[in-house]
């Protein structure tokens, strides 16, 4: 079967056209980078832990009522999306002061906060994905009033419910990025989740010992970088005793 025609090509992603309109091929590559991309490496196998983990994590938030992009995985590596109009927005959820937050305001890396914290970035590389407030937001167009209400929202609600998942498998939820999209449907539109939820764009750490099964883990050179994606995935019940290798998929999200 020959290859679809390339849509974007991203750090982590690539997205190919689909097989019906409206819909997108989004391929998971094992490419791993840091700092806007000024550390570059590879992880092997991340691109089929990540599916399978974004997969996992996707149909569940769509079951208590989240909408977002993900359709169904095909293989090991590709899954069907909607294709979204993607806000050029990093939405990015704290519920414990780590990474530039302990940096930018000194608090001590591991410290609870009084709340969760949402904070916005602008997706431009070339800038280095600035901070941005709510009138950033609303001046320069990027979104509306009421789009950045609905994203407000959405964004209580997954903290909310992959907080509470993450405990019950001995793992605590720091922080984690989400990206949200416009998805038209006949002259409606709706806000859904788009982007991916993986060890990639979350803080994941060991509820007792802190140790940490994320991206941090390449970023600081800690080295044990796949094991630390595969112990998230085993913990959510997806990888097999016989380690990382295609599974069947669910059935397609209506």
């Amino acid at each position: 079967m020959a290859r679809r025609r390339q849509v974007y090509e991203g750090k982590a992603k690539i997205l190919f056209e689909g097989p019906e309109p409206g819909t997108l091929v989004q391929y998971f590559k094992d490419d791993a980078t840091a700092f806007n991309a000024q550390k570059k490496g590879t992880i092997t196998g991340k691109g089929v832990l990540n599916n399978r983990i974004s997969e996992y994590l996707m149909t569940r938030l769509n079951e208590i009522g989240v909408p977002n992009h993900f359709i169904r995985r095909l293989n090991m590596r590709e899954q069907l999306i909607r294709e979204v109009e993607i806000i050029p927005l990093e939405v990015v959820v704290r519920n414990v002061a780590a990474g530039s937050l302990s940096t930018r305001l000194g608090i001590q890396e591991g410290t609870r906060l009084p709340r969760s914290i949402i904070e916005f970035y602008y997706k431009n590389d070339q800038l280095g994905d600035p901070m941005v407030s709510e009138e950033h937001i609303t001046c320069f167009g990027w979104a509306s009033t009421q789009d950045i209400d609905d994203i407000v929202a959405l964004t209580l609600r997954v903290n909310d419910f992959l907080s509470g998942l993450f405990l019950g498998v001995g793992i605590t939820l720091v922080d984690f990025k989400l990206e949200f999209g416009r998805l038209w449907e006949n002259e409606d539109m709706r806000i859904v989740l788009a982007d991916e939820i993986s060890p990639d764009n979350c803080r994941l750490w060991d509820a007792k010992t802190g140790e940490k099964m994320d991206k941090d883990r390449f970023r600081r050179d800690l080295g044990k970088v796949e094991e630390g994606y595969q112990e998230v995935a085993r913990r959510l019940g997806i990888l097999p005793e016989a380690g990382v290798r295609d599974m069947k998929g669910p059935e397609t999200v209506q």
